[in-house]
């Protein structure tokens, strides 16, 4: 890692005797600038002057973020006073001993003169030109303007990234720790880019005394070579350019990597990972700009003129780099994929050996006896697909979507039975003729086949189990005879629906809420926690989905509820209000587009609720007080009118006065759950209204 390069070399050099040494190797380098040293020490401190800039460029590479080379301006204010003092050292030894010769300097300053200007000054001199103009107009000035914009975007994005730091410690996103850790790299970004802003001027500065350091040399020694030591003018130009132009480019090359790494550094950015990483993984990420570029390339080896060898080497090249990059980086996405779907695989039977798991219980459970579980699972797609269908349905119907719901299967029951469990209790049990059709009679006519007496699961009416070789002959008599599948799961659909308020959980009715529109967001805004809380919203949802009432309209209940939540408080008063407002939607379910057909109540048992209804002195009712045995009268005449209708195969509600339905619906539940209870409000305005008669 870069951090560690940078900010964690360390040796086995006890503390104490590092800073001393270091700050020795600063008074070493104070006093070159002073006292004279031999050329060999000048050789040793030219290599270690290009070797620092050579590894100050490397950390620069690989580093993950700028941050990551926090002292980077420290360094390179040593680097410069490195150059520049080892510069004045060798000014001192070619202007004091430049007329004995190029080796006068010391062996490094003639190899560079040497090989750098192939032995000719005037090669030397352009090419330290194009060094200079390089560094100087191209590297460090694009630099500077890089470290003074990100310097001054930093410091402007210091409040907000404080504030944002806040947010996430109030919101308790992150803890103390986490915060002082933020807030401490911040002070360390705020305070790098300030100095690499101030830094970056260092570059500048090196780069300008290097010019006027080495032209310096060379007049200075052309005139001390003349006057001093009797050299012709040319001879004395010769040595002393080479020398001096020498001396640049050793010192120019080193100065030309530290501004290379600096530009690096600064143009980094918010790009993390190493430069390496983040340059050619960008550039190599868009296959076509690859293929684009050999194409062009391929253009290029085809054109008459141009040298066809390096166009089309480049030209294969790209192309092989297009073809195979998308290939690479496909295998190790799937590869990316396994790994995760085998730690995901890992976690989940690792969760499921827990003794956690064995703590929670799912919301919906269908749990089958052996041989039951060996008919219906074999053919496991249709069984969910099935499944699935119920949902969608119940979706649609009741406006919220149910649990999933885990099929499992037990040695523990009977081979023939199943059992539905709702949040871990088991709501109904039955045990089926596996292999045998079920079949409800129509209209009391007898079966023409064998058959067993039985009661139908879900609503309790008289069936028989009847042999599935005679399907045909049943069908032809006009009756539907179901196999164990449908059974099992009609009788799961209508657990279900008596169920609904149960398996409406918080997080569900959190879900429904997040999709609202955004206007009625806001209306829930007001609502809570100003008026009501979120629970008492899921305690109204809970008592209309309790009579079967559907919650698909939320948007309608939000705005009923907000009519009158500031005025009452109970759930109760609340639904009440609610069901008024939504009688289109209740009406418009029960007759399903034609009359709604109702039940009254007679004007004694009007009068006998209207008089056990206890009030306040604001008029609500407080109390309902009515004697057993009316209770029990009551629940006689509705059963035997209930009964006689239901005969007739019609879907009918009972009709009541609007403070006494609640009870009414009370007392009518127990013997029919399913019995829908109005009130003379909840009739919506243009519902064509049937009375098939009166409780009385």
């Amino acid at each position: 890692m870069a951090d560690t390069s940078v900010s964690a070399i360390s040796t086995d050099v006890p503390e104490n005797r590092r800073d001393i040494g270091f700050a020795i190797g600063i008074v070493l380098i104070l006093a070159v600038l002073f006292l004279p040293i031999p050329t060999f020490l000048i050789d040793i401190g030219l290599a270690m002057s290009i070797a620092l800039s050579v590894l100050i460029l490397m950390v620069a590479l690989w580093i993950q973020k700028p941050l990551d080379f926090s002292s980077f301006p420290t360094i390179l204010l040593i680097a410069t006073m490195l150059r520049l003092s080892l510069n004045i050292a060798t000014t001192r030894v070619i202007l004091s001993d430049g007329h004995e010769g190029l080796h006068a300097a010391g062996y490094v300053i003639n190899g560079f003169s040497q090989f750098v200007m192939s032995g000719d000054f005037v090669i030397g001199l352009i090419v330290f030109a194009i060094l200079i103009t390089v560094n100087f107009l191209v590297i460090t000035k694009g630099a500077t303007r890089i470290a003074e914009v990100g310097a001054r975007f930093t410091l402007d994005a210091i409040p907000g990234k404080q504030m944002a730091i806040d947010a996430d410690l109030s919101a308790g996103l992150i803890n103390d720790q986490e915060a002082q850790r933020r807030r401490r790299e911040l002070e360390e970004e705020s305070s790098f880019f300030g100095s690499m802003d101030g830094a970056s001027k260092f570059v500048r500065g090196d780069a300008i005394a290097g010019l006027i350091i080495t032209a310096v040399n060379i007049l200075g020694g052309i005139v001390i070579g003349v006057t001093r030591y009797d050299m012709s003018p040319g001879d004395a130009a010769d040595v002393f350019t080479k020398l001096s132009v020498g001396d640049g480019l050793v010192s120019q090359i080193p100065a030309l990597i530290v501004s290379l790494a600096a530009g690096l550094l600064v143009s980094k950015g918010g790009t993390r990972g190493s430069t390496d990483k983040a340059v050619l993984g960008q550039l190599s990420g868009y296959p076509r700009a690859l293929f684009v570029a050999a194409i062009l390339m391929g253009i290029f080896a085809l054109m008459p003129g141009l040298p066809i060898l390096p166009f089309a080497l480049l030209a294969g090249l790209l192309g092989f780099m297009g073809y195979t990059i998308p290939r690479r980086q496909a295998a190790q996405k799937a590869k990316l994929a396994a790994e995760k779907a085998a730690n995901d695989a890992q976690a989940l039977q690792d969760s499921r050996d827990s003794v956690k798991e064995t703590l929670k219980t799912a919301e919906i459970e269908l749990v089958l006896g052996k041989q039951l579980s060996t008919q219906l699972m074999a053919n496991h797609g249709e069984m969910s697909r099935r499944v699935g269908k119920m949902r969608r349905k119940f979706a649609e119907q009741f406006g919220f979507v149910v649990p999933d719901i885990r099929v499992t299967d037990s040695l523990l029951l009977d081979p023939k039975s199943y059992q539905i469990k709702i949040h871990g209790t088991i709501i109904a049990k039955q045990q089926l003729h596996v292999g045998q059709l079920l079949v409800i009679p129509a209209d009391d006519k007898p079966l023409p086949v064998p058959s067993d007496p039985t009661r139908e699961p879900a609503f309790g009416m008289p069936a028989f189990w009847v042999p599935a070789a005679y399907k045909e002959e049943l069908k032809r008599d006009g009756h539907e005879p179901a196999d164990n599948n449908t059974v099992v799961l009609t009788h799961l659909s209508e657990v279900i629906r008596n169920n609904l308020p149960q398996l409406l959980s918080y997080k569900d009715m959190r879900n429904l809420f997040d999709r609202l529109d955004p206007e009625y967001r806001k209306l829930l805004d007001d609502i809570c926690p100003a008026h009501t809380s979120n629970s008492g919203l899921q305690a109204v949802l809970k008592l209309l989905l309790a009579e079967r009432v559907s919650i698909r309209n939320l948007h309608l209940i939000l705005e009923a509820v907000a009519e009158i939540v500031p005025h009452v408080r109970r759930s109760e008063q609340v639904v009440e209000h609610v069901r008024m407002r939504i009688a289109q939607q209740i009406c418009g379910d029960l007759s399903q587009g034609g009359p709604l057909h109702v039940l009254r109540l007679g004007n004694r048992w009007d009068l006998a609720f209207h008089h056990s209804l206890k009030r306040d002195q604001k008029g609500d009712v407080v109390e309902f007080d009515i004697e057993p045995q009316l209770v029990e009268e009551f629940g006689n005449e509705v059963s035997v009118a209930v009964k006689k209708h239901m005969k007739e195969g019609k879907q009918f509600a009972i009709v009541a006065a609007p403070d006494a339905r609640p009870y009414v619906r009370m007392i009518v539940e127990r013997m029919f759950p399913t019995l829908p209870v109005l009130s003379h409000l909840e009739i919506a305005r243009g519902v064509d209204v049937s009375a098939l008669g009166s409780v009385s």
